[in-house]
């Protein structure tokens, strides 16, 4: 007979705040902005007044942990799902502040009118209005009299009458009594069976997230400098996307003389969107390179003090895979490494956010990068390393799908064959002759404008410095910082009075980067036209379309964008031969540009 995976309980709201209280349940999320609007917490406590449910919480123990001295400690309770709901109580009742999306601790204060037997956010009309009592967290106090506060009540509002007043309010304290269904998972349950576990329970079907668990696990742990480890993986998120944030973070006194802080505060100070990591780009890069392994559900175990072998947890392996998540994010939050990994990718072409496809792809190149640095390679040996890396993820799409098992299994062969050898045999293996000549061409067939093959040809075109379609001066690059056009070679409007779909006419290969000007003064012109005119332009004729007037500059401009130059001679080429052959010679570039990454 199968074991049961987990119980469920109903306690009242007065038994989990006792548990908060006394840190016997921990939630994770109190350090974390609360998300909730405070209309939701004002309909949260309207539908514990009425006796209505307000679903499950989900617990999880810890497993019993092994100290030094040999004897165990019992695993504390984490709370993983129902922290939001748990948080509003305790803003509410409790009168505790909690951390709101600019990471500002602020009181949220609801106000309940006991005539109309109804809930309201707090403002300044009802606090001057005695008909409502202003924080209902004044009676939740340990010293709050019911009595005197019906008699304080009735007295600044005489039309009440006592006995209505003193039921409500004696209602509005009985919320102490609701009851909350609890359900505890087995403490033995493994990550990804509580996971599975959370999917299929949660009403929303919000997917909690392997990060999610192992933040979850830092928070909680107060030994270690848990609660100091996750505001900086926090910080250092927020504030990679919004640098104006390190004035906020700044009020916080206790990180501040962390050690954190000063490693981390020069992010306040750059504005650079090419990799801006979220907290579980943070711990897959910090994990993998330190840890050597890629599968966040073994760092949950570590934390919990895992002993692989035994199967035991131990207070020692706990203290050690703290110490070594600490250092881990310590390097990639760096400053001096961060930047010079970002500076990498630039100088393979990514040089705009909008060529940036795959996060996990730039997570993989920075473990490349840390591994390096860490082993000691020469840096002109790692920064190529770091960029073929990079190319041969997003060419291949190596850790799209199940990316944990890509991650995990690329940082086992790179720690027991080398660096080196893992990515020179891994390019053998597959970039190989027939995957640019015919695998990748095959893969171009798409219309899909944010395509990993269409991003990868622009930094192509970037590394090579081309020059935008037909411009003679301008570059790709300035194009890309600034403003592009993408133009489309066989123009839309005169495929689409050819019958053809968008699928068709939005083909990659039917894509050139142009200046506005070009790209507005062709327009729907048949190709066989402009062609022709442009043909004219450089042979002494009317200049129509950029400024190049030399024929030789004009077939180099062509080549540099992968348009057959017999375009230039006979433009009457049909559109799905042309899409044929420059699908070819794009993946000729993409081959000789990771060549020279």
């Amino acid at each position: 007979m199968a074991r049961d995976l987990y119980t469920i309980t109903p306690y009242t709201v007065s038994t989990l705040l006792n548990w908060i209280s006394t840190n016997e349940i921990a939630i994770p999320e109190i350090q974390r902005p609360f998300v909730w609007e405070a209309s939701k917490v004002r309909n949260l406590l309207d539908s514990l007044y009425r006796g209505f449910p307000v679903g499950y919480l989900i617990t999880w123990q810890n497993a019993n942990i092994k100290l030094k001295d040999g004897t165990f400690s019992k695993g504390q309770r984490i709370l993983i799902d129902g922290q939001q709901r748990v948080t509003a109580l305790m803003a509410s009742l409790m009168a505790t502040e909690v951390v709101n999306k600019n990471y500002e601790s602020v009181r949220m204060k609801i106000a309940f009118h006991p005539g109309e037997e109804k809930f309201e956010v707090s403002n300044p009309a009802i606090q001057k209005d005695p008909a409502w009592i202003h924080d209902v967290a004044t009676m939740f106090q340990d010293d709050a009299d019911l009595f005197e506060i019906v008699d304080a009540y009735t007295a600044a509002n005489p039309k009440q009458k006592t006995a209505d007043v003193r039921k409500s309010i004696q209602r509005l304290a009985n919320i102490r009594a609701s009851q909350v269904g609890v359900i505890d998972l087995d403490k033995d349950l493994d990550i990804e069976t509580v996971t599975e576990i959370f999917i299929r329970v949660n009403s929303e079907g919000v997917a909690l997230s392997q990060a999610d668990f192992v933040m979850s696990k830092i928070a909680a742990n107060e030994t270690y400098g848990g609660n100091t480890l996750r505001k900086a993986i926090d910080y250092f998120c927020h504030l990679a996307a919004h640098p104006s944030f390190l004035s906020t973070f700044e009020k916080d006194a206790a990180f501040k003389a962390s050690a954190f802080y000063p490693k981390m505060k020069w992010r306040g100070n750059v504005m650079d969107d090419i990799y801006e990591p979220g907290y579980t780009d943070m711990l897959r890069v910090a994990f993998t390179s330190q840890f050597g392994r890629g599968r966040l559900q073994d760092l949950v175990a570590l934390l919990s003090g895992r002993n692989f072998e035994t199967k035991q947890n131990e207070e020692a392996i706990a203290e050690a895979s703290f110490a070594s998540l600490s250092h881990g994010i310590h390097q990639f939050i760096n400053e001096a490494h961060f930047e010079k990994f970002t500076m990498i990718i630039r100088s393979a072409g990514f040089i705009s956010t909008s060529l940036i496809s795959s996060q996990n792809a730039l997570n993989a190149a920075y473990i490349v990068y840390l591994h390096g640095r860490a082993k000691g390679i020469k840096q002109s040996e790692l920064e190529s390393y770091v960029r073929r890396w990079y190319a041969l993820s997003i060419l291949t799409g190596r850790y799209s799908g199940s990316s944990e098992s890509a991650f995990d299994r690329d940082i086992r062969q790179i720690n027991e064959r080398g660096l080196a050898t893992h990515i020179s045999e891994v390019v053998r293996a597959t970039l190989t002759d027939s995957f640019w000549t015919a695998l990748l061409p095959q893969q171009m067939d798409t219309s899909s404008g944010n395509s990993p093959f269409f991003l990868a040809y622009q930094a192509a075109q970037v590394k090579a410095n081309d020059r935008g379609f037909l411009s003679q001066a301008i570059t790709v690059p300035d194009l890309l910082l600034h403003r592009v056009d993408v133009h489309h070679l066989y123009p839309s409007d005169f495929l689409k009075k050819q019958g053809m779909t968008k699928g068709k006419y939005n083909q990659i290969a039917n894509f050139a980067l142009a200046q506005s000007e070009i790209n507005i003064a062709i327009g729907n012109k048949d190709p066989q036209l402009y062609f022709t005119q442009l043909l004219t332009q450089v042979n002494g004729g009317e200049v129509k379309y950029g400024g190049i007037t030399d024929e030789a500059d004009m077939r180099a401009n062509l080549r540099a964008h992968c348009i057959p130059e017999t375009m230039l001679d006979d433009p009457s080429m049909p559109y799905q031969i042309f899409l044929e052959q420059r699908r070819q010679l794009m993946a000729l570039k993409l081959q000789a540009w990771f060549g020279g990454l």
